[in-house]
């Protein structure tokens, strides 16, 4: 009787073992269940695919669903009719359709028999419209979009910056999102900087994860002002103070940088709150400092140039980046001068040479060439002094010349 008890007993903790079991099994199955179930697309919906092959006509894409996306290969060629993309890459594309397990994508609406009720809803859906920038109209351009659908283009709305009466672009096609359909299409509005704009969203998302002060990237001369130049980075725009831009002064920036221009900026600082960036050029070149004693030594002769000229003295350009300093004492041959504008000339041309040199602290004492030093200037000026003295002039006593006195005549 105990020995069937004991089996009875064994046979119930072995189910509830295998419940217990079950139990476990099917939360497991559950949670993959979840991960595994698809988020149903709906039209006009932005995503990002994954290039699984590339045909003739069409483009294969992971889309993270259970059917296959396709993409019309032509919609990714550039002007020389080259695949711009390969497999591997990442493209972002908006859901059009799907049946028979074929997902239909694209990025943006072509050409074709596309007409208004397309239009309208590209419009709802905010998928992008390939459009011909026509001509220009009063207040910004006439758009033909696919179709024949005729639509108008603010100045400000086709880049970033405005453009008034840019006839250069007359005859490009250009991607634009419908902003306004009325009129059963009679009336429509686009844009393409608001395609702009989420572009360099996502690229300034980007680079906040990765932008670090000390960084060199690439970038483009927006705008140049007085005191700095902007440039783009891709994504966002920092400052290039004047002072920035090179190792010398520079005194018009327009004559250094112009809008356009493609250059490479080491990052100084990134405010990412206040959205606030300051690059250097100067920092992406060599310093001049550190072959300052390969180009000077001390007792040479140069030429330069008088750059500034201050109450202290005056500082002269020997190079790029290089400027050495003649101080005010070195400067009015034995006289005393209250600027060394009483002397030099900024801009002026002059010999110098070279008194010493201070590599860390990036300084050169300068005097002009030919002249002595303040100490023999000075003792020459007192030797001088001595020997103009009238020949009957008496020596006088020792505490007299101490204190620089003739003697007195005794009455």
């Amino acid at each position: 009787m105990r020995e069937h008890d004991d089996e009875l007993n064994e046979e119930n903790e072995e189910n509830e073992q295998n419940d217990e079991g079950s139990e476990g099994s099917f939360a497991e199955l559950f949670e993959e269940s979840l991960k595994t179930t698809k988020v149903r697309l709906e039209p006009g919906q932005k995503v990002e695919a994954k290039v699984l092959q590339i045909g003739g006509d069409w483009i294969f894409l992971d889309v993270g669903q259970k059917g296959e996306g396709v993409l019309d290969a032509r919609e990714l060629l550039d002007a020389e009719g080259n695949q711009t993309v390969a497999v591997g890459d990442k493209v972002l594309a908006y859901f059009l359709s799907g049946a028979g397990g074929e997902l239909r994508f694209t990025t943006k609406l072509g050409s074709g028999a596309a007409g208004a009720a397309q239009m309208e809803e590209a419009w709802r859906s905010g998928i992008p419209v390939e459009g011909r920038i026509e001509k220009e109209i009063k207040g910004g351009y006439e758009i033909r979009l696919p179709g024949g659908v005729r639509a108008f283009c603010p100045f400000s709305q086709l880049g970033l910056r405005r453009q008034d009466g840019a006839a250069e672009v007359i005859g490009q096609s250009r991607s634009f999102r419908i902003t306004q359909f009325g009129e059963r299409g009679r009336n429509v509005v686009v844009s393409h900087r608001v395609l702009l704009e989420e572009e360099q969203k996502q690229r300034r998302e980007a680079l906040k994860e990765t932008l670090q002060p000390g960084m060199v990237v690439k970038g483009v001369v927006t705008n140049v002002l007085d005191f700095g130049a902007f440039v783009d980075i891709g994504g966002l725009e920092g400052l290039v103070p004047i002072s920035e831009v090179g190792y010398g002064r520079v005194e018009d920036i327009r004559a250094v940088l112009q809008p356009g221009q493609e250059l490479e900026v080491a990052v100084k600082s990134c405010d990412w709150e206040k959205n606030r960036f300051s690059f250097s050029i100067r920092d992406t070149l060599a310093d001049p400092w550190s072959r300052v004693e390969d180009l000077f030594r001390e007792g040479g002769s140069y030429p330069g140039k008088v750059a500034r000229l201050t109450p202290f003295g005056a500082f002269v350009s020997l190079a790029e980046g290089i400027d050495g300093l003649i101080h005010i004492s070195k400067l009015g041959s034995g006289r005393q001068i209250k600027h060394a504008q009483e002397v030099l000339q900024t801009g002026q041309r002059i010999t110098v040479t070279v008194e010493k040199i201070d590599r860390e602290q990036h300084r050169i004492s300068l005097l002009l060439a030919g002249a002595d030093s303040p100490a023999a200037e000075a003792e020459e000026q007192a030797a001088s002094s001595y020997f103009d003295k009238p020949s009957g002039a008496g020596m006088g006593t020792f505490a007299d010349l101490l204190q620089g006195k003739k003697p007195k005549k005794r009455r």
